[in-house]
């Protein structure tokens, strides 16, 4: 009976052993992968970036009992317009964020904020999670207000997955240590039993931020602008020197005349492109009403 059971548990471990074996990512697919994240979303993989894309996507070919990358990216090719390449897309995605990240950013954005007339509008390009634009959201609504007609910001992303995580506007309470003991009682509505130690975003801010998806790549951007300021922070750092200029280009339509772009700390948007020259400390406005 002993001996039985400890081949049964031999087994059990050799089973398991097979199921977690490391799947081969040859240079071929690696690369191939490469190419259709750089044709589908813009971004660049350098090889450094190898396990990382291994450790994301293998969890994927798991998900769908597929044990070899080459018919992984087989799945994808033979339908361009398949549910896949979403997930493709949203796995291979970096969403870094935080509330208030960049935090010198905001008094710049307040300031510009009382100098304008109308309603003040905002578009977060990256909104993955929701952290930024909820700042945007808080530090407009302590300095216009939350009445209508007051502000609004549109906030898009790429990866549906981290929109999802964005429209809830469900936090965990540390994630929120940022903020202070004000706007924690104002923004947000503490969770309560079995959601101790989680935060809701309250109606009226929520209501003040749109969600949608998008691609920077695509050609059409459905987008209500112009505005008075956008926040492409952070983004152009996975995208070539061609993708950069191409998408500062098509900014420059989409801000108000004396409109604000900010970037990203590691960004350096008027090396880039001549329409943008450097305000501040990454932030930036058109070339053509420079003084």
């Amino acid at each position: 009976m002993k001996k039985s059971t400890l081949l049964d548990q031999s087994e059990a471990t050799t089973l398991l052993s097979q199921m977690v074996q490391r799947l081969p990512l040859s240079d071929t697919h690696f690369r191939r992968i490469s190419q259709l994240i750089y044709q589908r979303a813009g971004i660049v993989l350098a090889d450094h970036k190898r396990e990382m894309v291994y450790n994301r996507l293998v969890r994927r070919l798991r998900m769908l009992n597929i044990d070899d990358f080459g018919r992984y990216l087989a799945l994808l090719e033979q339908d361009q317009n398949s549910a896949e390449w979403q997930a493709f897309i949203n796995a291979l995605t970096t969403n870094l964020t935080s509330f208030f990240r960049e935090a010198h950013h905001f008094p710049i954005l307040a300031d510009h904020a009382r100098k304008r007339t109308g309603n003040y509008s905002v578009w977060s390009t990256a909104a993955s999670t929701g952290e930024e634009p909820y700042s945007i959201a808080m530090t407009l609504a302590e300095t216009l207000g939350t009445g209508p007609g007051k502000f609004q910001v549109h906030a898009s992303d790429i990866d549906t997955q981290v929109l999802e995580k964005a429209v809830a506007g469900v936090y965990r309470q540390e994630e929120l240590r940022t903020l202070s003991q004000s706007q924690l009682q104002r923004f947000f509505l503490r969770g309560t039993g079995p959601h101790e130690g989680m935060v809701r975003v309250r109606s009226d801010l929520a209501n003040m931020v749109n969600y949608t998806q998008l691609n920077l790549l695509a050609h059409d951007w459905a987008l209500p602008g112009p505005f008075d300021a956008i926040f492409c922070r952070n983004v152009m750092i996975y995208f070539d020197k061609e993708t950069q200029e191409q998408i500062l280009r098509r900014f420059v339509p989409l801000l108000k005349p004396g409109g604000l772009l900010f970037a990203g700390h590691s960004e350096n948007f008027s090396q880039i492109s001549k329409e943008f020259w450097l305000r501040g400390q990454t932030v930036y406005g058109l070339s053509k009403e420079r003084r």
